[in-house]
């Protein structure tokens, strides 16, 4: 059990027998009154979003997950396969339940997928991605001081803005937090 003022993004917790990951948290202390944790909470079940409201003084029973590394392999419709490293074995999560995950997913990249009882429930993303730029506008070389973006599309869909001197073809770093372009890897 933990306090709901010690709630994360990503965490997972167990409410009224049912599985929830933390999408957005606030605390919030509103002048003399007592304070609170405005949530948004994503039942992993269904995939719907709720908003929940906690007192500070609540407390959470945050669920123990089992953490494995596996092998992003394809995507097939709506599904996403992922292979267990260890023992080769295959599972599937659709996009509803992976949510913005999708948009980092690289076939044959390695992540964590979080599995409760046996079942697997998402994945956990590395705070940074290595993607590569597979359109945007011929930017100007000389433009390399200007805090102006372009957009850009990359290697899964993902459109983020970058800065004009990176070209089509380069490996940018991606925050999968914010989905901001940190920078350049290689051209």
């Amino acid at each position: 059990m933990i306090q709901a003022t010690q709630l994360r993004r990503g965490n997972t917790i167990l409410m009224n027998g049912e599985l929830y990951q933390v999408v957005d948290y606030q605390h919030i202390t509103p002048g003399n009154w007592r304070g609170m944790v405005q949530t948004k909470l994503r039942k992993l079940s269904t995939g719907a979003i709720i908003d929940h409201r906690f007192r500070s003084e609540d407390r959470v029973e945050r669920a123990v997950l089992d953490e494995r590394e596996m092998e992003y392999l394809y995507k097939d419709g709506t599904d996403l396969y992922f292979m267990d490293t260890e023992n080769y074995e295959q599972t599937h999560l659709s996009e509803e339940v992976l949510g913005d995950a999708v948009n980092y997913l690289v076939p044959n990249s390695k992540i964590k997928v979080d599995f409760y009882e046996g079942s697997p429930l998402g994945v956990e993303l590395p705070s940074t991605m290595e993607l590569r730029v597979v359109e945007t506008e011929p930017g100007m070389p000389s433009a390399t001081v200007s805090n102006v973006l372009k957009p850009a599309k990359l290697e899964t869909g993902l459109v983020v803005g970058v800065p004009h001197f990176v070209q089509q073809g380069e490996v940018i770093r991606v925050d999968t937090t914010e989905g901001k372009y940190i920078e350049r890897v290689r051209g």
